[in-house]
């Protein structure tokens, strides 16, 4: 493993839990303590926590022998809470982002796989309304199709999660309905593998997910995420249905914006009828019309006015539900397109990207912040506020408001910054 720079290392235990503050001789390593009051200290805190969360288990249904075979060796996991506060030196771009997901070799291999399951896919879809080239591209990106589910105790991440104060009530709850997974006999406690936030299965569903959207689609008595891939397909397609997929729709398309389009238009949260968006002189990326049907779409530019701009519909927002990410979405809409023979995007990609760093988007925040406006608590990670907020600044200097967080957005305000300082 990587050791950490010197500054790396006071960041990350300035974060941490105590549990997890391993010092010994100015070196951070992720065995026990030293110290061994220290250690005793952490062991009796995290056992005097675990003796109640099995009494509060216990309270709630689940059998005493779950409990006891569950919990037995749970200890915290130091990996999972370095990646939990690990936070990402980069931000990602659009294109990189897209390129690392949506690559020609995933695209062929999900068209394989679609045409090899395509009878069980095909009766996903009857009873549940989910086209089996979106349930495929979930597939894909969630899991690599089942190559990559996780290799955490998931009963012991969300344990560790759950000991941290931070957000120790959401992976309570978790650990509580992971339990109760494991007790139901869907799964053995030692096969409950998942990611070290608890996701799990070939489509990563969390335990809350799994207890209310898995289903045991092949009829064996169990609700297998891990190895069954009916139960798979007709748990990711039960969960779209449930928060508003529909079987009739696509997700979106690339589109062409006229000359002098109104970017404050380009917004998630503004939605028009297609036909409305027609009448504003917005086409198919091929210069067509749009199509004659009645659904409300809104438009979004994830790579700012420079980058491809889509018209999205309802089936987006689904995606959005099951991971909020826009950039997520947008692959997971895509990789669906390529599966279906549809091309690549039109726009094409800039000669070379030059990602904000996290340490970049603090300072531009930060800026922000001091202009009166509201991007949030400065923590490097670009949020809808943040982009309303890049918004607005770039209206009053008349740039593009097109809410992306750019390095000529950033230079302008710290010019603007610097000229305040000045009394310009």
């Amino acid at each position: 493993m990587a050791q950490l720079s010197k500054e790396s290392e006071k960041n990350l235990l300035m974060r941490v839990p105590a549990f997890v503050r391993f010092f010994a001789a100015g070196i951070l390593t992720f065995g026990l303590l030293t110290s061994e009051p220290a250690a005793a200290a952490r062991d009796q805190n995290f056992d005097a926590w675990l003796q109640d969360l099995k009494q509060e288990a216990l309270r709630g249904g689940i059998s005493q022998a779950t409990i006891d075979l569950a919990l037995a060796e749970v200890t915290p996991i130091a990996r999972v809470i370095e990646l939990d506060q690990k936070q990402p030196e980069f931000t990602q771009t659009f294109w990189n982002y897209l390129d690392k997901r949506v690559t020609p070799a995933r695209v062929e291999r999900a068209r394989k796989l679609l045409a090899t399951h395509r009878d069980l896919l095909q009766r996903v879809q009857a009873r549940y309304g989910v086209q089996p080239r979106f349930l495929v591209s979930f597939w894909g990106l969630e899991s690599n199709f089942g190559d990559y589910t996780g290799g955490f105790s998931v009963i012991g991440a969300l344990a560790t999660l759950a000991y941290d104060e931070r957000r120790g009530d959401f992976f309570r709850a978790q650990l509580m309905d992971a339990l109760r997974i494991i007790d139901q006999g869907h799964i053995s406690a030692q096969a409950m593998q998942g990611s070290w936030a608890g996701a799990m299965g070939q489509v990563q569903f969390i335990p809350s997910t799994f207890m209310g959207h898995a289903v045991d689609f092949d009829g064996d008595g169990r609700r297998d995420l891990w190895a069954s891939l009916p139960d798979i397909f007709g748990s990711a397609a039960n969960y779209l249905s449930a928060i508003g997929w529909r079987g009739d729709e696509t997700w979106g398309r690339e589109v062409r914006l006229p000359k002098g389009f109104d970017l404050e238009l380009a917004d998630l949260t503004l939605r028009k009828p297609i036909a409305a968006w027609q009448a504003l002189g917005i086409r198919r990326v091929d210069g067509e019309d749009l199509p004659r049907a009645d659904m409300q779409a809104a438009i979004i530019l994830p790579a700012g006015y420079k980058g491809p701009a889509f018209m999205v519909y309802g089936n987006f927002r689904s995606i959005l539900n099951w991971n909020r990410s826009i950039l997520y979405a947008v692959a997971v809409g895509h990789l669906a397109d390529r599966i279906a023979g549809l091309p690549s995007l039109s726009t094409a990609r800039p000669e070379s990207e030059r990602p904000l760093s996290r340490a970049d988007v603090e300072v531009m925040q930060t800026l922000l912040a001091s202009r009166g406006l509201d991007p949030g608590t400065p923590d490097g990670v670009v949020g809808a506020r943040t982009r309303a907020a890049l918004k607005t600044y770039q209206r009053q200097v008349g740039m593009a408001p097109d809410g992306y967080p750019s390095f000529e957005v950033l230079d302008a305000l710290r010019q603007s910054a610097g000229n305040a300082s000045r009394g310009d």
